[in-house]
């Protein structure tokens, strides 16, 4: 393959599937199409192939697969324990604690991060929302604050490790880091992080009344209490033990991650109880083919040399966007400006040194809190509660969401800027 295309007709058919691509990732899909990001992901990878520019063989070669192999995996593990009832039956032994709402909020944020450390955040989500509103409602405490310590703990919490969320799996695969070296690196930042989330959401909340005038809707409560799969103690001890063992292999062993997990994966789907279909079901592949498709678009916009330009172009007016600043402001805009995923996909060819891995997960993922639209987790949360009958608009989200994700990146700066 060529290592760069000739300007000409190639070049511009880039520039304007890569400029449509990420309006459509800035947007969440194009107007007047019925297309989402993942929509939009996928024709920019078929008018790159179609117009000639790649080959489906060169295509092919664009995507990154141990981090698409790493992602499947997990998902499968992730399914493992859902349709095992392990995130309802956690989430109900939770809630049912005699604690009072300060002392749950608490318990919520530490169990929705560790969770997300090992598991992905947005599959937690997925699963122990619905549950969580249901517990709460029945205690008859307004459930909105205990979503949100949901939603918020999910992205921080998974911002710990390597595995926790898909960009940082990315991240971990491209730039090659070594999971436990990752996870002392980033761990004081994180754990700071959510005691900042439970001391914004506790301080908030005083003065307000801690049980609900009115007794719970019964039929909205049988409706949440159906989206959770009952507990099978086999299944949900089996998926821990795999992962369990991928954490152990991910950190005293060499064996690559994505292989690891694979096997992983392959061990959990040979099930007596769970058909592979159900548990293929439950995985993501619209997030796959995302991932597979920006890869793609990306790639193309790489072989038409203009990436490298435009980052010497800046480097000559003394914006190195590899160095600690500026890799920092520019994880931060573009996480909130197309997302957390693509911003990564865009800056990882830019990331060197020690700093780059560190910066690029605490700073994608944190930016992930500050609007509802930031991160998938906190979409999951909102159109669970909304289902419920529970409102939680955007203002609500950002009464929580902006100054924690302001004081959280505030806090991972200083830490950055120390450890550097």
């Amino acid at each position: 393959m060529a290592e760069t295309l000739p300007h000409g007709a190639g070049t511009w058919l880039v520039l304007a599937v890569f400029a449509i691509v990420y309006l459509g990732m800035i947007l969440g899909g194009l107007p007047r199409l019925h297309l989402d990001r993942t929509g939009v992901a996928l024709l920019g990878a078929i008018a790159i192939v179609g117009g000639g520019v790649m080959t489906p063989e060169q295509a092919a070669r664009a995507i990154h697969l141990p981090t698409i192999l790493l992602l499947f995996s997990f998902m499968v593990i992730s399914a493992q324990m859902r349709l095992g009832g392990f995130y309802a039956a956690v989430t109900r032994r939770m809630a049912a604690l005699p604690l009072q709402p300060a002392g749950l909020l608490g318990a919520v944020i530490a169990v929705s991060a560790v969770l997300s450390a090992v598991f992905s955040n947005d599959i937690v989500c997925l699963a122990v929302a619905p549950v969580l509103a249901e517990a709460c409602l029945r205690r008859r405490l307004d459930p909105v604050p205990y979503l949100l310590a949901l939603a918020c703990a999910a992205n921080i919490g998974s911002a710990a490790t390597l595995i926790g969320n898909p960009q940082n799996m990315l991240i971990g695969e491209v730039l090659h880091l070594p999971f436990a070296g990752y996870l002392l690196q980033v761990l004081p930042p994180v754990v700071l992080s959510l005691g900042v989330l439970w001391a914004w959401l506790a301080w908030a909340q005083r003065g307000r009344p801690e049980i609900l005038d009115s007794a719970p809707n019964e039929r909205q409560l049988a409706l949440l209490q159906a989206e959770a799969p009952e507990y099978d103690r086999w299944q949900t001890a089996k998926g821990l033990v795999v992962a369990l063992a991928l954490v152990a292999v991910f950190l005293f062993t060499d064996w690559p991650r994505d292989v690891a997990a694979l096997v992983g994966a392959g061990v959990l789907l040979l099930s007596q109880r769970f058909h592979s279909s159900k548990v293929m079901g439950q995985v993501d592949w619209e997030l796959l083919i995302l991932f597979i498709g920006l890869f793609i678009v990306n790639h193309a916009l790489e072989l038409t040399g203009l990436t490298a330009q435009a980052v010497q172009a800046l480097a000559a007016q003394g914006l190195h966007l590899g160095e600690p600043v500026p890799l920092f402001g520019a994880t931060l805009l573009l996480s909130n400006l197309v997302s957390n995923v693509p911003a990564v996909m865009l800056l990882l060819p830019v990331a060197q040194g020690t700093h780059a891995g560190p910066t690029l997960a605490l700073v994608s993922t944190l930016a992930g809190n500050l609007l509802i639209v930031g991160s998938l987790a906190n979409i999951i949360v909102v159109d669970a509660a909304r289902r419920a009958g529970i409102a939680i608009d955007w203002r609500r989200h950002a009464r929580t969401g902006v100054p924690v994700t302001l004081l959280t990146l505030a806090l991972s700066a200083g830490w950055l800027a120390w450890r550097a």
